[in-house]
């Protein structure tokens, strides 16, 4: 059994895309379906260990990975890294700006050093990487880029140094693509909502029952899988979004329009419907259930 992917085989057949954070969650899962469309894959992190997990996962399925450890908030390893790719590979097509992390903490609570990190990881890096692997590779022969973000809109309690740094990213997006069109180059940006992902995993045990609780707040009454953001991905990666550019897809289910009440009339309503429309879409055929669920 393979990655159940809706786009048609062959879809990235001869094109080198670099994920970064390719190691776990929503990265790992957005590799696997691009691998299976037959993309070369570079999958780029800090631990090495990960990335040669599905490395090794990759293979098993028929497909083709590179692996790279970088630390993408430092310019020179970013910089070497991009260089590496481009003497192995000889060229970039796509690049998904995947890697990130926060923690949660009051805004009143975020130390400099703490608010700094989360920018450097969820701002500065895709930056960073975004700038190399287009004066490097794409500046010539054209690309896409896609910047992974968050469900930022109308305030990110408990995370304002993520919010920030999203809404950067955002803005960074809208920039690039206006300023790289005339490289041939795409760049847009993906906004999951609340997605069932190995990154809940990282979370304290205590946060537990308040993310179980958030599903309660989504119009469409559930999580967002892994899955359902990679199809977002590949479509912008692919030949279909070649007049889209400088846009952001939002995947989350409608939950940034919840209002008082809304939100359990709705989920109340889709749950004992069940339509097909609103279903999960189950394509990803090595996902794992986040711990925080399995309780």
């Amino acid at each position: 059994m393979g990655y159940r992917s809706v786009f048609a085989p062959g879809l990235m057949a001869g094109k080198v895309v670099v994920v970064t954070g390719g190691g776990s969650g929503i990265g790992r899962c957005t590799a696997h379906e691009l691998a299976a469309l037959g993309a070369h894959l570079v999958l780029i992190g800090r631990k090495l260990e990960k990335l040669q997990q599905v490395q090794h996962e990759i293979a098993e399925d028929g497909g083709v990975a590179s692996i790279h450890s970088c630390d993408i908030r430092q310019e020179d390893a970013v910089r070497q890294t991009v260089a590496a790719v481009m003497a192995a590979q000889g060229r970039i097509d796509g690049l998904v700006n995947n890697a990130g992390g926060q923690y949660i903490t009051s805004l009143a609570s975020i130390s400099a050093k703490g608010w700094q990190a989360v920018l450097d990881t969820n701002l500065t890096g895709g930056f960073l990487m975004a700038r190399e692997c287009y004066t490097q590779a794409m500046q010539q022969s054209g690309g896409s880029i896609v910047n992974i973000v968050a469900d930022m809109w109308g305030s990110m309690p408990g995370m304002a140094h993520s919010g920030a740094a999203r809404a950067g990213m955002v803005s960074l997006t809208e920039t690039a693509a206006l300023e790289w069109a005339h490289s041939g180059v795409r760049v847009n940006a993906v906004a999951p909502g609340y997605i069932a992902s190995s990154g809940m995993d990282h979370y304290p045990p205590e946060q537990g029952p308040r993310l179980r609780a958030m599903a309660g707040t989504v119009p469409m009454g559930r999580f967002g899988n892994e899955a359902e953001t990679s199809a977002g991905i590949v479509f912008l990666l692919s030949p279909a979004a070649s007049f889209i550019s400088g846009t952001t897809l939002r995947i989350d289910g409608a939950r940034p329009q919840v209002r008082m009440g809304w939100a359990a009339q709705h989920a109340t309503a889709l749950a004992v419907a069940g339509r097909d429309a609103v279903k999960a879409f189950d394509g990803f055929h090595r996902a794992v259930v986040p711990k925080v669920f399995s309780v």
